[in-house]
């Protein structure tokens, strides 16, 4: 069950609906593409309310779910062929094959084919009527990471073509490389929504300066801090040295000095961390469950 789940996808977009097994994803996304029916409020998609499903509408509309099904005895090229048939203006059969990487094993059964090569179908099957907004649930689950990433070049391809794209998913690292935005969604409430850089105020958050201040730099104070920096003391490590601050650039600039002048080139260990879109989601997510 969902409630109150309020957001806009902007054309052209691609845009990630985020939250753990259970959240209510499939639920919001079955609503948008017109298979489940709402109890109230108010949707459009494409202009149009998706409960009315109109022929015009679904032409317009491409789903790669989780799992299309099986396709047994037919061949790649007669499964794509087949769905083409049901959109008035699709793709050419053999460009959206070669898309998906299937070329090679476009006159296979779908029977025969390995776990990622049914889910470069599924992707195939979803996008061949040339939608205008296409839904991708989990669309790189099972594929090998040189997969993926093809599959990521498709995302981007249909991207530069100005269509819009809702994608779910449980890797984060691929939100980051293809959404512009996203939405959390968690017990069926919309916890947030923004673009990636800024969910979960990543873009006002600190970022970490860590490094080891072993030899020359032991116990040597810290030159003075930019306003809003502050040196949280040792790190995880004995030795370590971890200044949080909203000026990392300008911290650098007053910290490569004061160790040159100590007689150190390099500081080691330096590492330079801001929050993770992972560690976001999962903070958004434990703050939600602590307050219902």
């Amino acid at each position: 069950m969902v409630d109150k789940v309020d957001f806009d996808v902007l054309p052209g977009e691609v845009f990630a609906l985020l939250g753990p097994n259970g959240a209510g994803k499939t639920t919001t996304v079955e609503i948008l593409e017109g298979v489940r029916r709402r109890t109230g409020g108010d949707v459009r998609v494409l202009g149009r309310d998706p409960s009315e499903d109109a022929p015009s509408w679904r032409a317009r509309i491409g789903v790669v779910p989780q799992t299309t099904g099986a396709y047994l005895d037919l061949t790649v090229r007669e499964v794509v062929e087949h769905f083409a048939a049901f959109y008035p203006a699709p793709l050419p059969v053999a460009q959206v094959i070669d898309m998906v990487g299937l070329t090679a094993h476009q006159r296979k059964q779908a029977q025969h084919l390995s776990g990622g090569q049914l889910r470069r179908l599924d992707v195939a099957v979803g996008v061949v009527g040339d939608p205008d907004l296409i839904f991708l649930d989990e669309p790189t689950t099972g594929l090998d990471p040189a997969a993926r990433r093809e599959a990521w070049d498709l995302v981007r391809h249909f991207a530069d073509r100005g269509k819009t794209t809702v994608l779910t998913t449980h890797y984060l690292d691929e939100v980051e490389a293809l959404a512009q935005r996203a939405a959390v969604i968690v017990a069926g409430r919309i916890v947030e929504t923004g673009p990636i850089s800024e969910l979960g105020g990543r873009k006002t958050d600190r970022a970490t300066i860590c490094f080891s201040a072993s030899g020359p730099l032991d116990g040597l104070p810290l030159p003075p801090l930019p306003p809003g920096s502050e040196a949280g003391g040792d790190g995880p490590d004995a030795g370590q040295v971890v200044v949080h601050t909203h000026h990392p650039t300008e911290v650098m600039a007053l910290l490569l000095p004061w160790a040159r002048a100590a007689g150190v080139r390099e500081l080691e260990g330096l590492r330079i961390h801001r929050p993770t879109l992972e560690e976001v989601y999962l903070q958004l997510i434990k703050n939600q469950e602590k307050g219902a």
